[in-house]
């Protein structure tokens, strides 16, 4: 029985588990959280233990260690804590955004790790320095507790050369490391194991269309349980329609703005923050939940941006579908995945010719984590909804690792 802390630091946020992990099926979630607005005025904790209503701080929060230092204290509160002391944490495990080339599993982080880490800061230059407070936070705050990083790009260093390269010169793979990553790993690996168990197959024979789909949204196709090929790319921004990012455009789009005098910085503002459902539908922040109320009342501009993602969504599954040798199940989770029975039926409406047929009432039932078959019984791949758990993920990582 270990009981991991697990993290996951953004740049201005915080969001935090508690897991007592007995096996990796037998676990009990203690506590969760999140902290925000991290080194503005005022920040906030929203702190939550199962069975308790959630209780809410609001307090300067000047820096990640300050943040971290407050989860710890509540977490052994006597009003609203779950341990009796901080020792009874054996472990912290880390969400970790990009660990490049460099790491194809979890590690247990020392030195050598913290300048991977850092290595890749470039790579993702929101998220690594985020993950590295964190775990520097830590070391200052529990030195003795070991900590484990779980990067979101490791379950697809199993893709090949020929998914992962690009069509440019070999040199810019060889001097600057430009190639496919992919991310949402820790929840392809997630979803790769449950299917697998819902199929009651070896995990080496799942093939599998994996859709983890949210305000980010990536596929992965899965061979043999294994990612052979993702819709990210060097950063988050290929791939298929999001909420604010455009998901794949012709590069030549970039030197046409620039040419109309947008900047470099303008131009990855207008694609990471702009674009996507936001820019389609003109709707602030790209919540597909937005988009779809919008869409009801008559929106057609709100209409076209669902359809437009039904489109390109369907296009990536068709092709992976072929990629795996067909897949023995399409999978969904994420936000949108596992909620948006609208958006669902935009994807699946479009792969009659898979023979992938929607059961409609099943459609609109399943959600609010829920786990369901989304197809009908004649459908020749199954499409199944499975909640992602990326927490749980990190802390089965860690407790492997740690083991080994």
């Amino acid at each position: 029985c270990m009981v991991i802390l697990v993290l996951n630091c953004g740049s201005s946020s915080l969001k935090y588990q508690v897991l007592d992990m007995k096996s990796d099926s037998d676990y009990s979630l203690l506590a969760k959280g999140l902290v925000e607005r991290i080194g503005l005025e005022i920040g906030e904790i929203t702190h939550r233990v199962e069975g308790k209503d959630k209780f809410v701080i609001d307090a300067p929060i000047p820096n990640h260690t300050e943040g971290i230092k407050s989860v710890l204290d509540l977490l052994v509160s006597p009003d609203h804590g779950v341990l009796g002391s901080l020792k009874e944490i054996n472990a912290v495990g880390h969400r970790v955004a990009h660990g490049g080339d460099i790491f194809n599993s979890s590690k247990v982080i020392h030195s050598e790790v913290i300048e991977g880490i850092e290595k890749c800061c470039e790579l993702a230059p929101l998220h690594n320095p985020a993950n590295l407070l964190g775990i520097m936070a830590v070391r200052s705050l529990l030195p003795e507790v070991p900590q484990v990083a779980v990067f979101d790009t490791s379950f697809h260093q199993t893709m090949p050369e020929k998914a992962y390269m690009f069509g440019l010169p070999y040199e810019d793979y060889e001097n600057y490391s430009v190639r496919k990553y992919g991310f949402h790993g820790t929840s392809h690996k997630f979803l790769t194991q449950a299917a697998a168990a819902w199929l009651k197959k070896p995990l080496k024979k799942v093939n599998l269309v994996t859709c983890h789909l949210g305000n980010g949204s990536s596929l992965a196709a899965v061979k043999n349980g294994e990612c052979l090929d993702t819709t990210m790319g060097l950063t988050p921004l290929d791939g298929l329609i999001m909420g604010t990012r455009c998901g794949r455009v012709d590069p030549g789009v970039i030197f046409f703005l620039a040419k109309h005098g947008y900047t470099i910085d303008e131009i990855d503002t207008l694609l990471n923050k702009e674009s996507g459902f936001q820019g389609l539908a003109g709707v602030k922040g790209g919540d597909s939940r937005d988009v779809v109320a919008k869409a009801e009342a008559g929106d057609l501009d709100a209409l076209e941006a669902l359809e437009a993602f039904g489109h390109r969504t369907a296009l990536y599954v068709g092709g992976y579908n072929t990629l795996v040798g067909g897949a023995d199940a399409i999978v969904m989770a994420g936000g949108i995945g596992e909620n948006a029975s609208e958006l669902r039926e935009q994807i699946v409406k479009r792969l009659g010719a898979l023979g992938v047929k929607l059961d409609k009432k099943a459609n609109r039932k399943v959600r609010f984590g829920a786990s369901g078959v989304i197809s009908t019984k004649d459908s020749k791949i199954p499409v199944v909804v499975i909640p992602t758990n990326e927490e749980l993920m990190i802390a089965r990582e860690t407790v492997a690792v740690l083991k080994k």
